[in-house]
């Protein structure tokens, strides 16, 4: 009986108080980089090729600890790519509401799974071996089950609180904190066609996760920090996973390169950049957008100075984000100043040369040609400057020869 009593109280392996919350950090952060490296980076958008030994360990921890199903999380999630920020966005906070996908994320992926449309649909590519077939999906209650047993042997009646934070940890962080307030609020970036952010420029609590906005501008980059001062820690993990042979990036986002001093313009230079548009239209907002808006807030009067200041924020915004209230508020603030309303219409140009991909290279260079030759005769110079440094743009192997 003092035996049994002495089990339930510290399990087999008798740990203080402080151990058991390093434990319980360190199995939710397995937790988290098998969703993030294995998940969403290998399984939905094939951007890291992994090992087979590590495909089967993540396979093996995610049923332990989730109980999620490989097929259901890939399918569902490349649907929120497709759709998202619309009704058929399985969970998009901008039509649910914040509050839904917050605290009941993980309810509208049940629902998004029980689809077999989307299934069908969104989830090729995804295993279909024997250990799926007849363990991971048919029983993935069995699964949590075991991880349940497993702790409290260890911890003994504690083990129980260990097995609940496994539970809850990906649910919450992953499915509410990611897809709730990752479409909702933080930084962003760059300017992509729906509402993603990065709640934080340090990808640590939830394995790089946090760098939303970067993941939905470049979905097929295993590397979801863009600036220097942001940190992925999944992309650490790939990293050493690469070093030890069992992993392959695929992709880090778009490669092209700047020579500078470079002036003349080819198709290199047009393809460039295309292929780093969402950059192109970060950096014009910031090297030409807002010194300008500095410039025209200083001739401003009183009042004028609110209109022409909302002008950094709003002359910015992916056109996509900006509802009839926006547009209203844009056409104040370029009623406002002829050179915000060139610019921004500089802008909306620029924006539609990429429409202009599918039409052949050589037209889209002569646009970007004319958009260049127009843009410099503005006489605004940090438009000017903007297109010399469009000019330096060529692909990565010009750039070596």
């Amino acid at each position: 009986m003092t035996a049994f009593l002495d089990w339930l109280s510290n399990g087999l392996w008798h740990l203080s108080a402080l151990e058991l919350v390093v434990f319980t950090l360190v199995v939710t952060h397995i937790t988290m980089i098998s969703v993030t490296v294995y998940l969403h980076r290998h399984s939905a958008h094939r951007s890291v090729e992994l090992h087979p030994v590590l495909k089967h360990f993540f396979r093996f921890w995610l049923w332990m600890t989730t109980g999620m199903n490989t097929k259901e999380w890939t399918a569902i999630h490349r649907k929120h790519h497709a759709t998202c920020e619309t009704a058929e966005d399985p969970h998009s906070p901008q039509v649910m509401g914040l509050s839904n996908i917050l605290w009941r994320g993980a309810e509208a992926y049940r629902a998004a799974s029980k689809n077999e449309a989307i299934m069908q649909r969104y989830g090729a590519g995804t295993p279909d071996d024997w250990l799926e077939r007849h363990v991971y999906t048919p029983h993935g209650v069995l699964g949590v089950a075991l991880m349940m047993i497993i702790d409290v042997a260890l911890f003994g009646a504690i083990g129980l609180t260990v097995w609940a934070v496994q539970m809850v940890w990906t649910p919450f962080f992953a499915a509410g904190v990611i897809n709730g307030i990752g479409h909702f609020w933080g930084y962003r970036n760059f300017e992509c066609a729906d509402a993603s952010r990065n709640i934080s420029p340090w990808g640590i609590v939830i394995a790089g996760e946090e760098l939303h906005n970067n993941h939905h501008t470049y979905p097929n980059s295993a590397k979801l920090s863009q600036k220097p001062w942001e940190f992925d820690i999944g992309w650490m993990y790939i990293r050493i996973f690469e070093m030890l042979g069992m992993a392959k990036a695929r992709s880090k986002g778009p490669v092209v390169a700047q020579v500078p001093g470079k002036n003349t313009m080819d198709v290199d230079t047009a393809w460039a950049v295309l292929n780093d548009r969402f950059r192109v239209m970060a950096k014009y907002s910031r090297d030409v957008v807002s010194p300008l808006v500095e410039q025209e807030l200083e001739r401003a009067g009183n009042a004028r100075r609110s209109v022409v200041r909302a002008a950094k924020r709003m002359l910015s915004r992916a056109d996509e984000l900006v509802d009839e209230a926006g547009q209203d508020k844009i056409s104040e603030i370029l009623d406002a100043s002829p050179k915000l309303q060139t610019i921004y219409e500089f802008k909306q140009r620029l924006q539609g040369v990429w429409a202009k991909r599918s039409a052949g290279a050589e037209e889209l260079l002569n646009e970007l040609k004319a958009w260049c030759c127009d843009a410099e005769a503005t006489g605004i110079q940090s438009l000017q400057s903007f297109v010399a440094e469009i000019r330096s743009y060529t692909m990565p192997q010009l750039a070596r020869a």
